[in-house]
């Protein structure tokens, strides 16, 4: 009874978003000896599991006339350091009220999310304002690639003239091709599943709350599989401890 209250527990802080591997392995960090085949048939008896998958409303838009960066990433998903390499994309929640959109800056090396923005619609400073939170944040040295899709939104000039600004190198994804930004849509993938399948929102305020309790557990806690199953900023932090002035 008491692991059945771990394991309870554990799935009630993380709203439901692990399964019995990600569980096993929060309870191991928190001192509780356990197999993990128990954890995984005392879940299954109780009928504790992780929530389950949806469909997803497209929203990239690439039939434009406008110019499009060369794929630079071409799938080289873990750079050697932070702030070398982060991707961008969109995604929308919906609403009573209607379309909530969300833009964010993922940094590949940790897998964090370093700048994000949400308005009523799709449109280019939304996308700009994503980037701009990032940069603030961050403060890169110049030369960050800066891989997204090919919608009309990083395609923009205004987008694009913010990168050349910032010393940024655009990139692209292949037209069609997701998986050139693979990282993006599985971080909206866990989103969705692990937090707002299901939920019904009234206002876009419920949503956005939502959403941004969600990025700060994404940050700080979640275990990424990727990371050796620690947080993002975990990750990064271990690389800086060990780097020393060298990652500044």
């Amino acid at each position: 009874m008491a692991l059945l209250t771990h394991i309870k527990a554990i799935h009630a802080e993380t709203r439901g978003a692990y399964g019995w591997p990600r569980i096993w392995r929060e309870l191991r960090q928190r001192h509780v000896r356990v197999g993990k085949e128990r954890v995984r048939r005392m879940m299954r008896e109780h009928a504790i599991r992780a929530r389950g998958k949806r469909k997803f409303k497209a929203t990239t838009h690439s039939n434009h006339g406008l110019p499009v960066s060369d794929n630079l990433l071409n799938r080289a998903f873990r750079p050697e350091r932070p702030d070398r390499v982060w991707t961008g994309d969109i995604t929308c929640i919906a609403t009573q009220e209607g379309w909530l959109y969300l833009a964010v800056v993922i940094d590949l090396f940790s897998r964090q999310v370093v700048g994000w923005a949400m308005g009523e619609r799709m449109t280019r400073q939304l996308v700009i304002d994503a980037l701009t939170m990032a940069w603030f944040r961050r403060r890169p040295a110049e030369g960050l690639i800066f891989h997204s899709d090919q919608g009309s939104q990083y395609a923009s000039a205004d987008f694009q003239a913010l990168l050349r600004r910032h010393a940024m190198r655009g990139s692209m994804s292949r037209k069609g091709n997701c998986w050139d930004n693979a990282v993006t849509e599985t971080l909206f993938g866990s989103l969705k599943v692990e937090r707002l399948h299901g939920m019904r929102f009234e206002t876009r305020r419920q949503a956005k709350d939502e959403v941004i309790d969600w990025l700060g557990f994404y940050n700080r806690k979640r275990m990424h599989s990727t990371l050796g199953y620690t947080s993002p900023m975990a990750f990064e932090e271990t690389w800086r401890r060990q780097h020393g002035p060298l990652a500044a």
